[in-house]
């Protein structure tokens, strides 16, 4: 009964007390996985869903989920996110999305619920935006993938390495500086001195100018669908020079083009 910090003596349900504790950076990240058929799987890559984009859509609903999570869940705290990011993966072979949510705050308390609820919700409009071909697409887990700061310290679930849930965010909230992204996919391609957020959004608003589909455009150009897929999403922080000049040929601009 002791660690059950949300139980009073007497077995009652009460929100904890965190006026004595300290306020300290902490991070949280969460993951949901939906698993969809062939046809809605394609639909959501491809940008032909029924209701429109997808992953725009589910984005900015867990952006919006972490922000209510007091309100949906009676015990928890209100605190100040500092960030809230939504990210997705696609897996082809089983036509899954992987949604990864990563939440931060400089507070008393920490944003695992925050993150964890950015998840389910993005995963739940992912469905919502599909169910028109899929009404058996599966939500197939939520997870925490791992934690940072509090009294606790960090948390990794089992074969999950983040660079960015590791005791940093203490030190960086007092040096004022952000943790650098990891790279998972490609090299780093785009103009200079353009910030990685807005490199991101110019090839997006590129794509939707010119029309392109990731699928098209990548078979056009002779390179995996992942490589556009996973900056998209935040899954990398941008493409090889080759890569690039490929995507670029097939959209018959210059490479510098599809950033601006």
């Amino acid at each position: 009964m002791s660690k059950l910090t949300h139980l009073d003596e007497f077995g009652a349900a009460r929100m904890v007390d965190v006026s004595g504790k300290e306020e300290t950076a902490r991070a949280a990240i969460a993951e949901s996985v939906i698993v969809l058929s062939a046809e809605a799987f394609a639909a959501v890559i491809e940008g032909k869903a029924p209701k429109g984009d997808v992953l725009a859509c589910a984005r900015i609903a867990g952006i919006m989920a972490a922000k209510r999570v007091p309100d949906l869940i009676p015990l928890c705290h209100p605190i100040p996110i500092t960030a809230a990011e939504v990210n997705f993966a696609p897996d082809a072979a089983r036509h899954a999305i992987i949604i990864t949510a990563q939440v931060t705050t400089t507070a008393k308390t920490g944003v695992e619920m925050e993150a964890l609820t950015a998840a389910s919700v993005a995963a739940l409009t992912v469905y919502d935006m599909v169910k028109a071909l899929d009404k058996g697409a599966v939500i197939e887990s939520t997870r925490l993938l791992a934690k940072s700061g509090g009294k606790s310290g960090a948390f990794a679930a089992s074969g999950h390495k983040s660079a960015a849930m590791e005791e940093a965010p203490r030190e960086t909230a007092s040096r004022g500086k952000k943790p650098k992204p990891k790279v998972i996919m490609g090299e780093v391609f785009a103009p200079k001195l353009a910030a990685p957020d807005a490199q991101r959004e110019a090839f997006r608003t590129f794509m939707t100018r010119n029309r392109l589909r990731a699928t098209q455009w990548a078979r056009d150009a002779g390179v995996p669908v992942g490589q556009i897929l996973g900056y998209l999403t935040g899954q990398s922080r941008g493409f090889s020079a080759a890569t690039a000049a490929k995507l670029a040929k097939a959209a018959k601009v210059s490479p510098e083009d599809m950033f601006r």
